[in-house]
């Protein structure tokens, strides 16, 4: 992973989220989204951080896109994209997205000015463009002229983590030898009110793993990160393990003893050639919600037992959806290279069935393997694996 970066309610790019953690300072909110009446709080990319979309890209314009372009326009992403793109050629770069909303909200308002004999919608909306899943990979395509293999996964909360697996397959098989991944959720009222409907959002800034948790808090997020083939001299980060299954369990729940977590663990490890005590840290997928938190944290006790560190960074940034996998493993690989374990944020006390070695605060340490989990809808699960280059 040469490069990466990640925009979301705690700032914009890599270092305002890290001052965030380190400062303990939440992006949580009260809901004051849109015309959202709902009793929760949300994290939200301010409306004056969204960039104008590129004016031959105007087709594309949504929020998520927005926020897309943001997040490339951050960390000097996007100069490192064209420095591949040079190295490789623009056919020879894979493009692996993941999203769960696209750009929905466009599709809302745009529902909003329906016309009043028809029923038909605006003429400026563009469907295609705004609302389609890939809707999010043609703009990465056309902002940058990629012209190789591209698609986005959205499968739920795991879609922005799976994109790496997707990756390091395509490039196993020669179909590219670079990919840019990641992914975009962006807040709109389908998902509010969805999740308001299942009784799954809390009235509180979302608590992970404590044994009050109620529910979670809704946000969006952007962020990308660039795989390179590794070479001798390599410096930063490697993407070591790939860990995937499918619970099949329920539409929503976890199965509650983690079996599909277990497994996407534990292939992670064997794609890693690493056992569960070489772990310096896990990135909980940690939603606040009641069946996530324990179902994970049976699964975790069961492959790692109650020692490794580990936490949910989702106090501090909520839940991004779609884009919680591209954050939370940037989170893991800024563990590595900055040296700091994150406590969890707004969660008081652990709930006393789940056995893991939480953390509560900040604490130092050196750390040369890192996991982050990410649990989608209906058990889609992924691990991901990270380790400093040596």
């Amino acid at each position: 992973m040469t490069h990466y970066t990640i925009t979301n309610a705690l700032g914009t790019g890599n270092d305002a989220i890290w001052n965030a953690i380190i400062n303990r300072r939440g992006g949580l909110k009260h809901c004051n989204f849109e015309t959202a009446d709902v009793d929760t709080f949300i994290g939200e990319v301010p409306a004056h951080s969204l960039p104008a979309i590129r004016n031959d890209l105007s087709h594309f314009d949504c929020r998520n896109n927005q926020l897309a372009q943001l997040a490339l326009e951050t960390d000097d992403f996007a100069n490192h994209v064209r420095t591949a793109i040079a190295r490789y050629g623009a056919s020879r770069i894979g493009l692996f997205l993941g999203t769960s909303t696209s750009g929905s909200f466009s599709t809302e308002l745009a529902y909003r000015k329906r016309d009043a004999t028809t029923g038909g919608l605006p003429a400026d909306f563009h469907y295609a463009g705004t609302q389609n899943k890939f809707s999010l990979a043609a703009f990465v395509c056309a902002y940058f002229g990629l012209r190789g293999i591209a698609f986005v996964v959205s499968s739920a909360c795991s879609s922005s983590a799976k994109v790496f697996g997707s990756a390091e397959r395509m490039i196993a098989a020669g179909m590219c030898d670079a990919a840019i991944v990641g992914g975009v959720d962006s807040l709109c009222l389908t998902t509010l009110y969805g999740f308001h409907s299942l009784g799954l959002v809390s009235s509180k800034p979302c608590r992970p793993y404590d044994k009050e948790r109620d529910g979670i808090s809704i946000a969006e997020a952007a962020g990308f990160a660039l795989l390179e083939k590794r070479t001798a001299d390599a410096a930063g980060i490697d993407v070591l393990g790939v860990g995937e299954s499918s619970d099949a369990y329920h539409m929503s729940t976890p199965h509650p003893g983690g079996r599909g977590a277990q497994k996407a663990m534990t292939q992670a490890l064997k794609n890693a050639a690493l056992t569960p005590k070489d772990i310096g840290y896990i990135n909980l997928h940690g939603t606040a919600t009641r069946n996530n938190d324990s179902a994970e944290g049976v699964a975790v006790s069961a492959v790692f037992g109650r020692t490794i560190p580990m936490s949910s960074t989702k106090g501090f940034t909520g839940h991004t959806l779609g884009a919680a996998g591209i954050t939370e493993i940037a989170i893991a690989a800024m563990v590595l290279e900055r040296h700091m374990i994150p406590g969890s944020l707004n969660t008081a006390n652990l709930d006393s069935d789940i056995a893991i070695n939480y953390q509560f605060e900040n604490s130092a340490a050196e750390i040369k393997y890192a996991m982050s989990n990410s649990f989608g809808f209906g058990g889609s699960n992924c691990s991901i694996i990270l380790g400093r280059c040596t």
